[in-house]
């Protein structure tokens, strides 16, 4: 009896959280989640670093399926950001089988297109694989793919399911998951590689054992334990398309952005190869690296925005709305003054970690610079992403992903060509489009969110 009361009182306590304060819900919920990305940086590091000492053919095989996996882990997290949208829009607003509903949808749609897609990547693997250019490495390639993309639905569960549970207030619990995940996969990877003698295959086989674990967590809390505020019975089930249309208004645009942003890598890439060649393309790869170790923060603030904003659109709290955009831009914003000084000063230490060999010792002072002009970049950031997280949360995918594709194929693709090409800046007007067309599009999107927000507090007399 103890124990139910105290699972009713956890309960209790997460849904306050996200229908109470929005600043203290932000701050509570995107700690765990910038941990958790840590954690994912962590260990992919570590499956490279591990892979790498098998040979140059093995790491290439695994760069060649990394793209294919981000993509659909993409779809994954789109989903997710998709159920915990609608799920904290139903909790918001007082409406508890809507909640459940949408949460049992969610696992649904999730293990229906993970079988899809795990049947046509492995049909077509080794010719997706030829056509991306694998040559002599594609048999490796298709060895290590054809193990991940198996347990695709693994991946696919987990991020969904971490998705309900951020919605209803508990982003520990993922981050718990996710931390299994990377401490078992770090350390299975050199038993399975080298131990056994399983070189990629065993790089593969350690990922899915790990993602078990945690898909094994999430069934367990979700389904077993029945200590969440969504539950997961059949009478609580009732087939909808309109439940099914509005995860995915958030989770295919959402996903879809990912998707925008490899587009984007690709046109830059090429400018910088016209422009300096394979150095330019090796500068920019490595201080795009530490960048994105940066913007982990402000996504991991945006993410916590999806499900306040999704709370308090649900309620009619429109000021709460406009609470959690304007702090999580400013927490965001003020974090990244933090990381952009330190990226600046301590640009050269930072840039001699990827320069250590005396092949590659030349670069440094062309990162140092990249990081140094990326200082700007860090200022706008946080408002894109809250800006869209918003959106999202509002169920207003389509909206987020209008802005993602006015911030990086307009504006940055336009400004860094301008600035490459049309001003003679050479590889340095790549660094100047994304600093000037991301600075815009970012605050673009933050003004775009915030006349939205105006309009719905002024139609509802805030």
């Amino acid at each position: 009896m103890s124990s139910n009361n105290q699972n009713s009182s956890d309960v209790n306590h997460r849904v306050s959280l996200i229908t109470g304060d929005p600043k203290k819900a932000i701050r509570v919920l995107s700690v765990p989640m910038i941990i958790s990305m840590f954690l994912i940086m962590a260990y992919n590091l570590a499956d490279s670093i591990w892979v790498a000492g098998i040979g140059p053919n093995a790491l290439a095989a695994l760069g060649f399926i990394n793209p294919l996996f981000f993509i659909v882990i993409g779809l994954g997290n789109g989903l997710g950001a998709g159920a915990t949208s609608l799920i904290a829009r139903c909790i918001g607003a007082q409406n508890k089988k809507g909640a459940d509903n949408a949460a049992i949808h969610s696992l649904i749609i999730t293990l229906a297109v993970s079988v899809v897609l795990t049947l046509l990547i492995l049909i077509f693997l080794p010719s997706i694989l030829l056509l991306m250019g694998a040559g002599e490495t594609v048999d490796l390639a298709t060895q290590y793919g054809q193990i991940i993309f198996g347990g695709l639905v693994l991946f696919m569960f987990s991020s969904v399911a971490s998705g309900v549970l951020r919605a209803e207030g508990d982003a520990k619990r993922p981050m718990y998951a996710m931390a299994a995940t990377a401490i078992l996969n770090i350390v299975l990877d050199p038993i399975f590689i080298y131990y056994f003698g399983w070189g990629v295959s065993g790089a593969a086989w350690a990922t899915i054992i790990s993602a078990s674990i945690a898909c094994l967590l999430m069934v367990y809390w979700l389904l077993l334990k029945g200590d969440t505020y969504v539950s997961f019975s059949r009478k609580d089930f009732k087939a909808s398309w309109k439940v099914v249309k509005d995860i995915l208004m958030v989770g295919l645009p959402a996903s879809t952005e990912a998707f925008v942003m490899s587009v984007l890598g690709v046109v830059l890439n090429l400018i910088l190869v016209i422009t300096g060649g394979a150095e330019a393309v090796a500068v920019y790869t490595a201080g795009w690296r530490v960048v994105m170790m940066a913007m982990i923060i402000p996504i991991g603030i945006g993410t916590a925005a999806i499900t306040v904003a999704g709370a308090a659109y649900g309620a009619r709290k429109y000021e709460n709305l406009s609470t959690a955009l304007t702090y999580s831009a400013k927490l965001g914003v003020g974090i990244a003054i933090v990381t952009g000084l330190i990226s600046y000063i301590f640009a050269g230490n930072i840039a001699s970690i990827f320069t250590y060999s005396s092949q590659s010792a030349f670069m440094a002072p062309s990162i140092a610079a990249f990081l140094q002009v990326m200082f700007l970049f860090y200022l706008t950031v946080p408002l894109g992403i809250t800006a869209s997280s918003v959106f999202q949360g509002m169920g207003k995918g389509v909206t987020s992903l209008i802005l993602t594709v006015i911030r990086e194929v307009v504006f940055i693709s336009f400004f860094a060509y301008l600035f490459a090409f049309t001003l003679g800046f050479g590889s340095q007007g790549v660094w100047w489009g994304i600093v000037v067309g991301g600075g815009l599009g970012c605050i673009v999107a933050y003004i775009w969110a915030n006349i939205y927000i105006n309009r719905l507090k002024r139609i509802f007399n805030y």
